[in-house]
């Protein structure tokens, strides 16, 4: 299985959005300093994610979640998880 998942940064409540195989595995990444795009903003909480059967499906998700400009689009999906 592949996942789509959205982390808030408890230092300034960005989101970040990443699909991955092993959702655990990347959570530990993030909050270990282990990936440049967040380990400015340490530490990092798994607000959201969709399981997919395949990688290509993961990304088609992540990549139309990343096009929506809005926060407050972000915040309904995470409100339904």
């Amino acid at each position: 299985m592949f996942y789509v998942y959205i982390l808030i940064s408890e230092k300034n409540n960005s989101y970040y959005v990443g699909s991955c195989k092993n959702i655990g595995k990347r959570l530990s990444q993030h909050n270990n300093g282990m990936v440049k795009s967040t380990k400015r903003f340490l530490p990092w909480t798994l607000i959201f994610s969709e399981e997919f059967e395949n990688l290509n499906d993961a990304r088609k998700r992540e990549a139309q979640i990343k096009k929506w400009k809005r926060r407050s689009a972000i915040e309904k999906l995470v409100k339904t998880f």
